[in-house]
């Protein structure tokens, strides 16, 4: 069984159901079964929505993009659609 710290420390891992179903089937259940945890996973669940809402339709900055290539290791000159 998961406790709090666990649970909370992977919730984004969870979100993104980047886990295991074995892994995700354990913090499943402490969700179910705590209240806190299940209210930050709320939050957290909607918090997503909202940005996906809100960013939807904005071009992402060519600065924030040229960033995000060099932290992969691209080059930030190569065209990469942003839509």
């Amino acid at each position: 069984m998961t406790d709090c710290n666990d649970t909370l420390r992977e919730l984004q891992t969870f979100l993104d159901r980047e886990m295991s179903e074995t892994a995700r089937s354990v913090i499943h259940s402490h969700l179910e079964g705590c209240p806190d945890c299940l209210e930050a996973f709320d939050f957290h669940a909607e918090l997503r929505v909202v940005i996906a809402a809100k960013c939807r339709n904005d071009e992402m900055p060519e600065s924030l993009l040229a960033k995000i290539k060099q932290c992969f290791g691209e080059d930030p000159e190569v065209e990469v659609s942003t839509h």
